[in-house]
């Protein structure tokens, strides 16, 4: 199978996907309770995900403005064609860049940024993004309030 081919997924798998997703530290035992099947059956199923690269890791989600990133903003990125492979590492170097995608339509990439204040998010974009080799032109877009859709 190719390396990113979709991998067949059933409804217990996901049912696991929704559980785990809603609550990453749930134990086996709850997600298999949750479910409705037997606690080794949830952890052979969440090993397969895991080998299969379906789940790709276990993380927390933080509230950023509890965390002291109180300024953020969404910030697309015109790119010169063919700097995108050496630009995805400059953008994952900065710990102020929580998201890189690149995108299709009116811009080629989009980040989400959070900093401790607005001149944290000003010297990220001015200072870091806007200098890179590269990049032609950014965009800006302030996040007011954040939701969680889930």
């Amino acid at each position: 199978m190719p390396e990113n081919a979709p991998v067949p997924l059933d409804d217990v798998d996901r049912k696991i996907i929704a559980e785990l997703t809603r609550d990453g530290r749930l134990s086996v035992t709850t997600v298999a309770e949750n479910v409705h099947i037997s606690r080794a059956h949830a952890y052979a199923r969440i090993s397969r995900l895991t080998s299969t690269g379906v789940l790709t890791k276990f993380t927390a989600l933080v509230d950023p403005v509890k965390a002291g990133l109180k300024s953020s903003a969404y910030v697309t990125l015109k790119v010169s064609q063919h700097s995108w492979r050496e630009l995805k590492e400059e953008l994952r170097a900065i710990p102020e860049v929580q998201h890189i995608a690149l995108v299709g339509g009116d811009f080629d990439v989009i980040l989400l940024v959070r900093a401790e204040d607005n001149t944290g998010l000003r010297r990220v974009i001015f200072d870091q993004l806007q200098s890179m080799a590269g990049v032609q032109d950014t965009q800006t877009f302030l996040i007011f309030e954040d939701l969680d859709a889930r």
